[in-house]
């Protein structure tokens, strides 16, 4: 079993590592965790009830756990421990069920109250854990007011009963991420405004003449200093500790490990500076005073929230995409019924409504169109900027835009079923998965805080011994500001915040990323294995002729295998079925019909045994084969076109030829991959002259004809034994088990949804140049990856070599705990900004 759940309190990579490790310690149980979103995605053995996450999670820290789908846990008594609640409230493996009247209020997620509701946010009174906002159920629907009266709220359009104007949609409320941003922003404006007083007396004791010494002594701003400081360690920077102590209880060592023991020694240390002075050895006393450091603890404090703000503020532009792709879709539609027009939410569209489409008006569900034709501008699914013509029985895509013409259109996929939503559910899911060049930062993370804290105690006892006077306060100072500059955060953030702002520039483009080994792995790729029709060829196939040995038979035959092609899904099959129509050719029964893949089509009509397919179906079937019937065939497939055998009763009566455009885009794609090293080999069922022609159009590296799925699946397996990273890229069913095969399967998104399932990338215009741009796309993304993580690595190797005071024998650099401060707040910032940078690339 697979489930999603909400987490917060997480709020850097660091969090997440410790919230996906606290939940795999639970038997059974294989969780990944993303930090934007924040989720979590679960695979249990059996189900396991959300009590147990929670707990697990309270022992790591302040996280707390949500379904995504319901309101709140049931845990079922046979699983979950009859343990009284740790604070006497309701018995936690009691079921709780919150009441639909809970939607979008706060309740406490160990449930020591029962069903008990808050209207805000706040702390359990029981437990003192973060309360936990329910699922707001009505929250997708969009609201209406007035504009005269805005005490009138309704879910849907009208008119305002007082005044009689139209209603118009309420503004949507803050999203959580954005809460969480005023948070941090409200705590740093608090810790500002408290640290600068501090800093301001700290910088004017440095004077010569301090003219804050003629309103009150030394001790006396000591003292105030202190009092200035508390509010910003006790409330603005409070989280800060907590987190540190819970890392520590639970060896999940993190950035805040290492902030929270610098700040909490520097401020312990100048506490007992100003109580007890006199216990202190001279090596730690400055001009006869113990040295207090109320201002670095204060002002470190306010720069790392400084570094957390900008940081939420950057983390809600890394899944920008995946916002723009929400927003793509209308919030109301209009509904034809008797005959009328009528506006309703999109969520009260169902399968079969015609709805109609005015000029300009977004398309709000897939389905299609059914009266009336326009032009639709579909640039913000395909990446095609050129609109495309539509007309009756053509599909329409929810979230694409109207021309300037009306037409109908009836209802096919809604909800979840729709083209948009899938494409943001594959953006969601990949920008949460997990890029196997990660592994090395989290090899490096997982040791790098212990590392810090044993360089930061060198450092300390190296300058006590070895150091100028006053040798003690140089080393402590040293020791804290190594332990401030290092962040392991920047480590973390360096590969998932590219992941995902290319993922989502992917979607962007028409280019739909499975996951995130698929977007490092298409950087590697060196030969691409592609299928003919629909492919490189439009997928449109039309049919030239069909020709009989028999004369004025054609009509027959055309019957005959058009009734057996009604059956079958293949682009070929279509073009026959649809030739017999135009030619108003009626089509009978069939028996015993039989779809041979990579070969073709048998089945009885009429009593007669009847193939339709290619010389290998022929050689199955033992059907004869005229001379003067290959030769004509032999010529047809010379012209580049695709020939198929017809037998009755095992001789080979006639043919049916059927060309297949090439796309406008294939030869500047292979050109271009060819350019970029990747070698373009074309595996088709179609034969060898067909191939041969297609092939030296385009100037393909090779081909191979006749193939049947398994030799496609064989020559991808030879290929990867000689060491290649094979990419292939098809559209049809018998293309599934190569896609798999293959080290990135791609598949166009005009053709199946079992080639779509199998493959990792897929391409929503469905051509060969989608590919180039899968492959720029992957190749900008590892480079910024690169990027990032070269940065993070110089910046620790020289931030802590300077903070250590590596520098002062040559140079006389030291680096004071308040200037490390704000290079580590900017580390990570600055790999987030460098990110972004992808959104402006050009694929």
């Amino acid at each position: 079993m697979i489930h999603t759940y909400n987490i917060t309190g997480m709020s850097c990579d660091g969090c997440r590592t410790k919230v996906e490790k606290a939940l795999n310690t639970i038997d059974g149980v294989q969780a990944k965790v993303s930090l934007d979103p924040p989720m979590a995605t679960i695979t249990m053995e059996k189900h396991v009830s959300l009590f147990k996450f929670q707990k697990v999670l309270y022992e790591a820290g302040k996280y707390t756990i949500t379904e995504t789908d319901t309101i709140a846990a049931k845990p079922k008594t046979d699983e979950t421990p009859a343990v009284k609640s740790c604070c006497g409230g309701k018995s936690n493996h009691d079921t709780v069920v919150l009441p639909k009247s809970a939607s979008g209020k706060y309740y406490c997620p160990m449930f020591c109250e029962g069903e008990k509701v808050y209207d805000k946010a706040g702390d359990c009174p029981v437990c003192g854990m973060d309360l936990v906002k329910a699922p707001d159920l009505n929250a997708t629907k969009a609201q209406y007011t007035c504009p005269m009266h805005p005490e009138i709220v309704q879910d849907g359009p009208g008119s305002c009963p007082i005044c009689g104007m139209d209603l118009v949609p309420m503004k949507p409320s803050d999203s959580d991420e954005n809460k969480t941003y005023l948070d941090l922003l409200r705590k740093m404006k608090i810790a500002i405004a408290f640290s600068l007083p501090v800093f301001v007396i700290s910088m004017m004791s440095m004077l010569p003449n301090d003219p804050l010494l003629q309103v009150l002594d030394t001790q006396s701003w000591n003292w105030v200093q202190f009092i200035l400081t508390l509010p910003v360690v006790f409330y603005a920077g409070w989280i800060f500790f907590i987190r540190a102590w819970k890392s520590i209880l639970t060896w999940n060592l993190n950035m805040f490990t290492l902030i929270g023991i610098g700040t909490g020694i520097a401020f312990l240390f100048s506490i007992a500076g100003l109580l007890f002075p006199d216990y202190f050895p001279n090596e730690f006393k400055h001009h006869g005073s113990v040295a207090l450091y109320f201002e670095a603890t204060a002002v470190i404090l306010t720069l790392v929230l400084l570094g957390q703000v900008m940081e939420a503020k950057a983390h809600s532009q890394t899944s920008g995409a995946i916002k723009a792709l929400l927003q793509l879709a209308p919030t109301e539609a209009t509904i034809v019924m008797d005959g009328k027009d009528k506006i309703i939410s999109i969520h009260d569209i169902k399968k079969g409504d015609l709805l109609r489409v005015k000029p300009g008006e977004k398309i709000p569900v897939d389905g299609k169109i059914t009266d009336g034709g326009s032009t639709i501008d579909e640039s913000m699914i395909s990446g095609e900027p050129i609109p495309v013509d539509k007309t009756v029985d053509d599909a329409v895509i929810a979230g694409t835009i109207n021309g300037n013409k009306s037409f109908v259109m009836v209802a096919e996929k809604i909800g979840s079923e729709t083209v948009l939503s899938q494409i943001v559910q594959m953006v969601n899911d990949a920008s949460r998965s997990r890029a196997p060049i990660q592994k090395l930062a989290d090899s490096i993370a997982k040791y790098f805080v212990p590392a810090v804290v044993i360089i930061s105690a060198i450092t300390f006892i190296v300058w006590s011994n070895f150091g100028p006077e006053p040798a003690m306060v140089y080393g402590f100072i040293n020791a804290v500001a190594v332990l401030i500059i290092a962040c392991p955060c920047a480590l973390g953030l360096a590969t998932p915040m590219s992941v995902m702002v290319g993922v989502g520039k992917g979607a962007q483009s028409g280019v739909l990323i499975k996951n995130a080994e698929a977007l490092e792995n298409m950087n590697k790729v060196n030969v691409l294995i592609t299928d003919k029709t629909g492919t490189i060829t439009e997928g449109k196939p039309s049919v030239e002729k069909v020709y009989s040995t028999k004369d004025k038979e054609e009509d027959n035959l055309l019957q005959n295998i058009a009734s057996l092609n009604q059956y079958s899904e293949h682009p070929l099959a279509q073009a026959v079925v649809n030739y017999a129509k135009e030619k108003k050719v009626s089509l009978i029964e069939v028996k015993d019909f039989e779809a041979i893949a990579g070969k073709g089509v048998i089945g009885t009509v009429e009593k007669k045994k009847v193939a339709l397919g290619n010389k290998k179906l022929m050689e199955q079937v033992s059907a004869s084969i005229s001379e003067d019937l290959e030769s004509k065939i032999i010529a047809e497939q010379k012209l580049g076109k695709t020939v198929s055998y017809i037998s009755i009763d095992k001789i080979a009566v006639g043919f049916v030829s059927i060309s297949d455009k090439i796309k406008a885009t294939s030869a500047e794609a292979v050109k271009e991959l060819i350019r970029q090293g990747v070698a373009v080999i074309m595996l088709t069922g179609d034969n060898e002259n067909t191939a041969k022609a297609v092939s030296d159009e385009l100037h393909l590296t090779s081909f191979i004809a006749n193939c049947l799925p398994e030799d496609k699946l064989k020559e991808i397996k030879r290929l990867q034994a000689e060491g290649k990273i094979v990419a292939m890229a098809g559209d049809g069913i018998n293309d599934a088990p190569a896609l798999a095969q293959a080290d990135i399967g791609i598949a166009m998104g005009t053709g199946t949804d079992v080639a779509i399932e199998s493959a990792k990338i897929t391409l929503v215009k469905g051509d060969l140049q989608g590919i180039v741009k899968a492959k720029n796309l992957s190749h900008a993304v590892m480079r910024n990856i690169k990027q990032n993580l070269f940065f993070a690595f110089i910046y620790n190797v020289l931030g802590i070599s300077v903070a250590s005071g590596m520098l002062y024998p040559f140079f006389g650099i030291l680096l004071s705990p308040m200037i490390a401060a704000v290079a580590m707040s900017f580390s990570s910032v600055s790999v987030i900004m460098n990110s972004l940078r992808l959104r402006s690339f050009k694929m």
